[in-house]
């Protein structure tokens, strides 16, 4: 058996010919939903390949056939996703270019989420603290000095447990947001929301302090 094709190029995925409106299918029933689904299936998992492995220099240690079982993974839940959303699509662009996008979401995720597996990721409140309390660097000017306290501050006093806990793992440790949400049982919507509000917060915050143009 020929090994699968790893490294297609997804433009032409999306831009190749095909039954016209095939995807109509998706909605019918019996054997045309089940060929519909499956030609679907196809288009997912040739997009997915393509965006596992040339993200694979994130994962050196795993093998070619685990990397394709991430991508069989991605191809499944954008399959479902796209299923789910189907009343979305509204035509403005090709039906393969709309789904592939789930596909290349899906297998991004698996990677990152691969990554991090064995990675810690530390949440407790002491590890803020040491972070908190380093001091500016030699270099460091006096005006630079007092922002960097002014954002500790913040950081300390003007945010929750959860934003503070989410802004240091993603900013300061550059964890990404899926990885995080499934850490704390949480979604990445969620997430962003205490993110969003976190930053806007710390921005408040600073600027009280006397550094407005540091939020701009």
């Amino acid at each position: 058996m020929a090994p699968p094709d790893t490294n297609p190029d997804v433009s032409a995925i999306a831009a190749a010919p095909a039954l016209t409106e095939w995807h109509l299918d998706l909605q019918a029933e019996g054997a045309r939903r089940d060929e519909a689904v499956a030609h679907l299936h196809g288009l997912l998992l040739r997009a997915a390949r393509f965006e596992v492995f040339r993200r694979r220099n994130s994962l050196p240690q795993i093998s070619a056939a685990e990397l394709d079982d991430l991508a069989q993974q991605a191809a499944d839940d954008a399959a479902v996703s796209v299923l789910r959303r189907l009343d979305d699509f509204r035509g403005e662009s090709n039906f393969r270019t709309w789904a592939y996008k789930f596909a290349l979401l899906e297998a991004s995720v698996k990677v990152r989420r691969r990554a991090w597996r064995d990675r810690e990721v530390t949440l407790e409140p002491e590890h803020w603290e040491s972070l908190a309390h380093a001091g500016p660097g030699p270099d460091d000017d006096a005006e630079n000095a007092a922002l960097l306290e002014a954002v500790r501050e913040g950081i300390r006093s003007a945010l929750t447990p959860r934003q503070r806990q989410v802004l240091v793992a993603t900013v300061l440790e550059g964890v990404p947001i899926d990885v995080l949400a499934e850490r704390l049982g949480s979604n990445r919507n969620a997430l962003y929301k205490v993110l969003h509000d976190a930053r806007r917060l710390l921005r408040e915050h600073v600027a009280a302090a006397g550094f407005p143009e540091a939020t701009r």
